[in-house]
Parts: structure tokens; C-alpha cells; sequence
């Protein structure tokens, strides 16, 4: 499949959100949650429907597909990843954090995340035995 543009991916993620990955969701809590208008979640689901990510019918919720679920969620794991590693880490203020993980988690590799990964998983476990001591 050919890659998604940025704001597709973050619709994808807003709707995987709002949804916890299995009910459906209004263009209208899609449109408030990123603050756009109803004509652009529209035009965003259309995209989104002809790659078969979503399905989607005029004035019903909006449900992710299994390859639409599986991208969101990947997306989400990058962002929490990368906001993890920033506010745990690097002791990043929260807000901001969270504006850069969102801008990141686009670009980054999936070999990147997984280092990320395991370096909090590395340092949750020392810091453990360090505090047990």
C-alpha cells in the first residue's frame, strides 16, 4: 500500500482513539477532536474509504478496517513510544512532548521505536533494582 500523508495517518489515529479500535465514530467527534471542519473529515473518510482503511456510509459512524486498525495502531505505539521516551527520558514538559511525538511518530523508523523501546524497557529495569536497593 502506498504510504499515507501525514494527516491521513493522524486521522487514522483519531478515530482509533476515539473508538478504542472497535465501535464506530462521528465525523462530528472526529472534526471536534482535530479540529477541523465536518467537510474536511468528510473529504479525509473518502480518502481514507477508497485505500480501504475505513468503511463508511453517509450519516453513520465510521469503523476502522483490519488494515486500517492495524495502521492505527501502529501509529498510536509510535506516538506513545516517542512521548515516553521524551517526558520519562529526557524529562520533557507534557504538552510538548506530546506535539513533537505527534509530528515524529510519522517519519520515524520502526528500527528507531524499537531501540526506543527497549531503551525504556533497559532503564525501567535498572531503575527498579537501583530503588529496590
Amino acid at each position: 500500500m502506498k504510504k499515507l500523508t501525514f494527516a491521513m495517518e493522524n486521522y487514522l489515529e483519531a478515530i482509533y482513539e476515539l473508538s478504542g479500535g472497535t465501535s464506530g465514530v462521528r465525523v462530528s467527534d472526529i472534526s471536534e477532536r482535530m479540529g477541523v471542519t465536518k467537510a474536511s473529515v468528510n473529504s479525509a473518510m473518502s480518502t481514507l474509504a477508497s485505500k480501504g482503511l475505513i468503511t463508511n456510509e453517509k450519516y453513520k459512524e465510521v469503523y476502522l478496517t483490519t488494515a486500517g486498525l492495524q495502521q492505527a495502531k501502529l501509529t498510536s505505539k509510535k506516538h506513545c513510544t516517542i512521548l515516553e521516551f521524551f517526558t520519562d527520558i529526557l524529562d520533557m514538559e507534557a504538552d510538548i512532548a506530546d506535539l513533537d511525538a505527534c509530528r515524529i511518530e510519522h517519519v520515524i523508523s520502526n528500527d528507531a521505536i524499537q531501540a526506543m523501546e527497549q531503551f525504556l524497557q533497559a532503564y525501567k529495569s535498572n531503575n527498579n533494582i537501583n530503588s529496590n536497593s
